[in-house]
């Protein structure tokens, strides 16, 4: 008996990401390049903009030839996951080396990724929000809704993000026979099994670590303040990724905005940290744990900068210190932390347990 399956990009329709990105490049036009600022940072992830910017210029895209064959290069790598045909990423894993810079969000990983741009002489300043941070490829929990199936959606994530890698760093200098492609990639922790095998043996890893508390802090602030009620509110991406996740994890969806925001976020950075190492990542070897803290990130940058023979220093991390501000948070968190170390240690990762404690 034979069966032939068939789809077409009407199952699979190019992503707006993807259709801005080319756009953008096809034209020589600017890139949105927000990514890098450590104060102000927006989480990337293809918003209205690039939906907007999508639905104006898709035609245009289409018929350009190079727009065409990039498209169709990314239905190429599509097919390959859907079907498992690893053949196909041989190229990748021969010629790119992926630095991944993996942490729940404010735990400094948009400095390391700028950082590593500026290591490989990059203008990290004209790179783009897709290429560089963490908001694609998308990977979350699986959903499953009309027209959205979040296992095939990443697979297509990735397929176009590396079509896209191949054409952004077309022409980039080598290091020891690979180019190397800086990304964050805070979602690598869903799926840490697909991450590794997408992105091939060579990936390395750095793996960001803050305390919950100030990570904490960091974020309210980020979506103007912590909510007056003390209760959970989602203003923002980062919010948003707290909500779904603690419904994932056992929260019923209309009880989440009565729960006190420290113990949903911490809730969130307990099982973000258990995804780390127990969703497949860990199948590379190749981790670099960098813990929160000034002179540490700087430290890291310069061993960075050495790496790849930069004559440039890294520029200043910014550092605040909130250790104060909620005496009761660090309490509740403290077990916490401890439980996250006791399971790193069930997959051979000793926790800088004193280095997160310092809780910067």
């Amino acid at each position: 008996m034979g069966v032939e399956i068939r789809f077409t990009d009407r199952e699979f329709p190019v992503s707006a990401v993807f259709i801005d990105f080319l756009y953008r490049h096809l034209n020589g036009h600017a890139f949105d390049t927000t990514w890098h600022d450590q104060l102000s940072e927006e989480l990337a992830g293809g918003g209205p903009q690039a939906r907007e910017s999508a639905n104006a210029h898709v035609a245009e895209v289409l018929a350009h030839r190079d727009g065409q064959r990039i498209i169709y290069r990314s239905y190429q790598l599509l097919s390959a996951f859907l079907t498992g045909a690893p053949e196909e990423l041989r190229n990748f894993h021969e010629r790119y080396k992926f630095i991944c810079v993996v942490g729940v969000p404010r735990h400094g990983g948009s400095y390391l990724t700028k950082e590593l741009f500026r290591a490989l002489g990059i203008d990290y300043r004209t790179v783009p929000n897709v290429i560089a941070h963490d908001g694609f490829p998308d990977a979350s929990p699986f959903d499953f809704a009309q027209g959205y199936n979040a296992y095939t959606n990443m697979m297509q994530n990735m397929a176009e993000y590396l079509a896209m890698v191949e054409e952004y760093f077309a022409d980039s200098r080598l290091f020891r026979n690979r180019v190397v492609v800086p990304k964050k990639a805070t979602k690598a922790a869903y799926h840490g099994a697909f991450f590794e095998r997408a992105l091939g043996p060579e990936a390395e890893y750095i793996v960001t670590l803050r305390h919950p508390v100030p990570a904490c802090i960091s974020t309210y602030e980020k979506s103007t303040g912590l909510p007056p009620s003390g209760r959970f509110a989602v203003r923002g991406n980062i919010e948003e990724w707290v909500r779904r996740d603690n419904v994932y994890t056992g929260v019923r969806e209309n009880a989440v905005f009565d729960q006190d925001y420290f113990e949903l976020f911490l809730r969130y950075w307990e099982h973000y940290h258990y995804n780390l190492v127990l969703t497949g990542l860990r199948r590379n070897a190749s981790w670099t744990l960098a813990t929160y803290g000034r002179e540490r990130f700087e430290g890291l940058a310069q061993e960075l900068h050495a790496r790849f023979r930069s004559m440039q220093r890294p520029e200043a991390f910014q550092v605040f210190d909130s250790r104060s501000r909620h005496p009761e948070w660090m309490k509740k968190a403290e077990p916490v932390v401890l439980r996250v170390r006791d399971v790193w240690r069930t997959t051979g990762i000793e926790f800088p347990l004193d280095e997160v404690m310092e809780a910067w």
